[in-house]
């Protein structure tokens, strides 16, 4: 399984687990184990357990995670695909926000 975050139009991101990657030709996401970034059960979900069917349409984009990175994109201790996991990132680096870009985003 690789874990996804989705980001739903109109709606708050929200974990899930993929039981197959995405391929070109489909109009439905299936996952599951679905909650929000914190952990916690969505108001909308009765079982976080239950297998959930999204269509792409009301799906604003994915971010999925390596298979050996958590959900914060940091390597776990397993191989993937016969290589060692990445490095961990080198500390907490400064980054500049673009704001032209921010501004984008919050237009759109």
């Amino acid at each position: 399984m690789q874990r996804v975050v989705i980001h739903l139009l109109s709606e708050q991101p929200v974990l899930a687990d993929l039981l197959e990657e995405p391929k070109p030709t489909d109009l439905n996401l299936i996952c599951t184990n679905l909650r929000t970034l914190d952990g916690r059960r969505p108001v909308f979900v009765d079982s976080s357990s239950s297998t959930f069917v999204f269509p792409y349409l009301h799906i604003r984009f994915l971010e999925i995670h390596a298979a050996g990175t958590d959900s914060a994109g940091r390597p776990r201790d397993e191989v993937v695909e016969g290589r060692p996991a990445a490095p961990a990132p080198a500390g907490d680096e400064d980054v500049e926000i673009d704001e032209d870009f921010l501004r984008r985003v919050r237009e759109a």
